[in-house]
């Protein structure tokens, strides 16, 4: 299936009380680099495509950087990963992926390695609401919002004013989430109340993939991963030798991107805002060459996120 583009619900945003193309109530300017499914454990570069982006985000000084999960396992050995983190001067957020929970890892492991305050929490800067949320709740398979957390959620969105940018593991746009439905219920509420598209972006990450859906007014943004295509336990990828294969055995079911992936957004004092993305190449074979078509794909499968131009 081609890329698709959900159209605005018209009828849905006037029942809403929403003025269509009404932007954000904000003057101010922000950026923020956000990076996706590094996958330190499975992987045999992760590190280098980490400080690849360390790097770049210190020299172009956002306002703040973010990991949208399955970036590394809490374990002690992977402290490595964190120091390499910590380089960037500058605020830094986590979004638990469904991978922080691989070697019987639990929330009282992950939460006090990344340093989160909770496994779910928002935060303001620069006129915007941010919203961090744990997607994995309770358990990390099937994906899931818990009870407790849509009523934070609910409540949370309440009390700001500010436009509201959120990110999840999961995006909110496909199968990933099993209650998918009751968040975004959530999101129409929180626009019927300011009586404005409050609920600006969701940014997600997950699937590895490259894609843009457009739900009532919300931009969803899914960021590919910095490293590889999963492709599945039927494949054997051999382009990568020996050694690295008995060291990281899942990179044979891997297409692996040759550079590393990551976003860089700018939201100017006009609302609007531009993704801006980066071009790889496969490393070895590709898909394709492994014998997956890109019809077998809900979204082709490809080394790039992609640029956007997104009025908020």
């Amino acid at each position: 299936m081609q890329r698709r583009n959900f159209i605005k619900n018209a009828s849905l945003a006037l029942a809403a009380g929403i003025t269509p193309g009404c932007p954000a109530p904000t003057s101010q300017t922000i950026r923020f680099g956000i990076i996706s499914d590094l996958h330190y454990d499975f992987t045999f570069d992760a590190l280098q495509r980490l400080q690849a982006f360390i790097e770049e985000m210190n020299r172009l000084q956002p306002d703040f950087i973010l990991q949208l999960g399955d970036f590394c396992v809490p374990l002690e050995k992977n402290r490595v990963v964190m120091d390499v983190w910590n380089r960037f001067k500058g605020p830094k957020y986590h979004v638990i992926g469904n991978h922080e929970f691989d070697q019987q890892c639990t929330r009282q492991n992950i939460i006090p390695f990344f340093g989160m305050p909770h496994n779910y929490y928002s935060f303001d800067k620069n006129g915007y609401h941010f919203v961090i949320m744990d997607s994995n709740d309770p358990d990390p398979y099937p994906g899931n919002i818990s009870a407790e957390q849509l009523q934070w959620l609910d409540d949370d969105m309440k009390a700001t004013g500010l436009p509201v940018i959120i990110f999840c593991h999961h995006g909110f746009d496909n199968i990933a989430v099993q209650n998918r439905d009751s968040v975004r219920v959530l999101l129409d509420n929180a626009n019927q109340r300011a009586g404005f598209q409050q609920v600006v972006a969701c940014f997600s990450g997950h699937f590895h993939q490259d894609y843009y859906n457009h739900i009532n007014g919300t931009h969803h943004i899914q960021v590919n991963s910095a490293t590889y295509r999963w492709l599945g336990k039927d494949v054997n990828n051999d382009s990568f030798g020996p050694e690295k294969e008995k060291a990281h055995p899942l990179i044979r079911h891997m297409a692996y991107y040759k550079e590393p992936l990551w976003a860089y957004v700018e939201i100017d004092n006009s609302s609007v805002m531009n993704v801006l993305g980066r071009q790889s190449h496969w490393l070895g074979k590709s898909p394709e060459e492994l014998g997956k078509k890109n019809a077998d794909w809900e979204y082709p499968s490809v080394t790039v996120i992609s640029g956007r131009k997104l009025q908020l």
